[in-house]
């Protein structure tokens, strides 16, 4: 990756990433490395996911009950941590998302060039 390429990628607003996080378990259980992974590729690699951000957040999601972990291993053949969500990880999912739209669209309006109104 290139210098231009690092200055290019956002920094996630704090909480974002339990979203996502949430959002990549919707599928099914994946370890660590495939939830980062997942979030950079779905982003276009705008979104860098590091384990110094990712590990702290998946044991926020454990420890409130929205996510479990059980051992296994990967397709690399690697012993592995899989996160699954919960029912009540799902439901969180679904009101973030919810007020994560009204956020972006409500920001986009104001963004949006102001159209004046002829009398």
């Amino acid at each position: 990756m290139t210098t231009r390429e690092r200055k290019e990628q956002l920094e996630l607003m704090q909480g974002t990433l339990d979203l996502l996080i949430l959002q990549t378990l919707a599928f099914g259980k994946v370890h660590g490395h495939a939830i980062a992974r997942t979030i950079e590729r779905r982003s276009d690699e705008v979104l860098q996911v590091g384990h110094g951000s990712l590990y702290p957040a998946l044991q926020r999601l454990l420890k409130s009950g929205l996510i479990v972990a059980e051992d296994g291993v990967s397709e690399n053949n690697r012993k592995a941590r899989f996160y699954q969500l919960t029912a009540k990880g799902r439901k969180q999912l679904s009101a973030e998302s919810s007020k994560w739209e009204r956020l972006t669209t409500a920001i986009a309006r104001v963004l949006s060039p102001v159209v004046e109104e002829k009398s």
